[in-house]
């Protein structure tokens, strides 16, 4: 019997009759995912869906889908799908990341050249029938300094197109190297450089928490008189408000927005300020875009129902089911200190080492190493996955290496992670206990045993009294409960860590009291998808 597919949103009739002609019976019906009782109803009947933005794919719809094997998102946010109710039910949940990159890069460029030249206002002006030609007077692009916030897929489009317009780009992005930049033809810069040289900001990275209100009122005021700035790239980037207010001050010339805050964005403080130019998410809008991203996901869907063929999968690694059983623990070990090593650089990464020792040396290493390099990478890209995680850390110039070791010391099998970037050397290891449950063995050469949680706090400092004491009545006057409590040194009196697992992340406040001690060299919080 074929396999069944259900699309319940718009979707090209080219993307339908891909289906139709790989074996697949498709069901067309482009304004169900609309209606949700109508779509519970229906979906019980079908191996695949494949939706766009309106359908939303909930826990409550996925539970009314027995027979459900994937969902393919034409595009790549996938805010509309329950992707951890998802995982429970077994259910693969693919996006298409690569369709829109070019359609949005052209987006943030043409805004650039509407904000420049005030062409709303003056297409408006003239349409009313007036003829205000000394009203606008407007600025060259040629010859102006670009900052790039994120020069991934999407920013390294912008650098490219803008050193073509005869722009001088100066890139900000941690994971960007040298090399990359030069291919690019940009200057990579730190932050505040960027905020300090540019005439034009164009936002291309993740909405993050170390991405959020990136360019806040005190970041704002770092950049030159006359600035404009441009985001296609995720509401609450920038504060608004903030923006607001240095549009009126006349710091900043002007803004070109396509996306806010909140959305549908019915209101927001740039709206009917003079030099702001607005659109309502069109980054992805055009009908090459629409076009690809359909196609791409008829593609990978009907690949893998045909013939199990895993491509851009968000929630599912690259392996055979025999091979999940046994590595699935392991998956989640390198995901873990993938992500420990990701949270805690802020600098390019020039190399990625993984030792596997033991047991786990003799399973499939390209899924393990895959689920590193996307465990390093989401803390900067959320969006990463284990099909995309090592293509992005090729186009930034980070060499990856592996290595299979024999069983030595008391474990089974471990997986040491070591990162390095061009000033310094990180390393962590992990192992998978008989229970299945990950656990931290060793941090900076330390060894510890440390049990995962989704909330957790490392901290170093120089081992002397008064340490532990500091952490346990600084987060309990403040409310926040310690779960766990792993402590390691090397030796007495030089290098100690401690990780904590907590109830929930630490207020910001709270950091900055423990840091305002004096006592700790770092004082981190992570985050771990448990």
């Amino acid at each position: 019997m074929a396999p069944r597919v259900l699309i319940s949103d718009k979707l090209s009739d080219a993307a339908v009759q891909i289906f139709r002609d790989r074996g697949i019976d498709v069901t067309f019906e482009p304004g169900l995912g609309k209606d949700k009782e109508a779509l519970a109803a229906r979906i019980g009947e079908f191996d695949g869906l494949a939706i766009r933005s309106a359908t939303k794919v909930t826990e409550k719809l996925l539970a009314a889908a027995p027979n459900l094997k994937v969902v393919g998102r034409a595009g790549i946010g996938t805010d509309n799908v329950d992707k951890e109710a998802a995982s429970r039910r077994g259910v693969i949940v693919m996006n298409t990341p690569y369709g829109n990159m070019i359609t949005t890069a052209e987006h943030a460029i043409a805004l650039m050249f509407a904000v420049a030249r005030q062409i709303p206002e003056a297409n408006a002006s003239t349409h009313a029938g007036k003829w205000e030609k000394s009203r606008f007077m407007g600025v060259e692009l040629t010859g102006k300094t670009l900052g790039v916030v994120g020069a991934g897929n999407i920013g390294g489009i912008v650098c490219q197109k803008a050193v073509g317009l005869g722009m001088k780009v100066v890139a900000y992005d941690p994971f960007l190297s040298e090399d990359r930049a030069a291919k690019l033809g940009v200057e990579k810069v730190d932050l505040d450089t960027l905020l300090a040289r540019a005439d034009v900001i164009t936002l291309h990275v993740p909405l993050t928490e170390q991405t959020r209100n990136i360019l806040s009122a005190e970041n704002i005021a770092k950049t030159k008189k006359g600035v404009r700035i441009v985001n296609c790239a995720r509401g609450g980037l920038v504060d608004e408000a903030a923006l607001a207010q240095a549009l009126r001050s006349g710091h900043v010339a002007g803004a070109a927005f396509d996306v806010f805050a909140e959305e549908p964005a019915t209101a927001s403080p740039l709206f009917n300020l003079p030099g702001v130019v607005v659109t309502p998410h069109l980054g992805a809008a055009t009908t090459e875009a629409q076009e690809n991203v359909a196609l791409q996901v008829a593609e990978q869907m009907s690949d893998y129902l045909l013939t199990g063929a895993v491509t851009n999968a968000l929630n599912m690694p690259s392996v055979t089911a025999e091979e999940a059983k046994v590595m699935g623990p392991w998956i989640k070990v390198a995901e873990h200190l993938g992500a420990f090593v990701g949270q805690m650089t802020d600098e390019p990464i020039k190399a990625i080492e993984i030792v596997y020792n033991g047991v786990v040396s003799k399973m499939n290493l390209e899924a393990l190493n895959c689920s590193v390099i996307a465990g390093v990478m989401a803390a900067t890209n959320p969006d990463v996955n284990m099909v995309s995680a090592p293509v992005l850390a090729r186009e930034r110039g980070v060499e990856i290496s592996t290595t299979r070791q024999d069983k030595t010391g008391a474990f089974e099998g471990y997986v040491k992670l070591v990162v390095r970037t061009a000033t310094r050397e990180r390393s962590v290891a992990g192992t998978a206990f008989s229970d299945g449950k990950p656990r931290f063995i060793q941090i900076k050469g330390i060894n510890i045993d440390a049990e995962v949680g989704a909330h957790m706090l490392y901290t170093t400092n120089k081992d002397k009294p008064g340490v532990i004491g500091t952490l346990g009545v600084t987060l309990g006057e403040n409310g926040v409960n310690i779960a766990n409590f792993t402590l390691g040194r090397s030796d007495q009196g030089r290098d100690a860590i401690a990780l904590l697992y907590l109830d929930e992340q630490p207020p910001k406040a709270v950091l900055d009291k423990l840091r305002a001690t004096g006592l700790f060299q770092s004082v981190a919080p992570l985050r771990f998808n448990v």
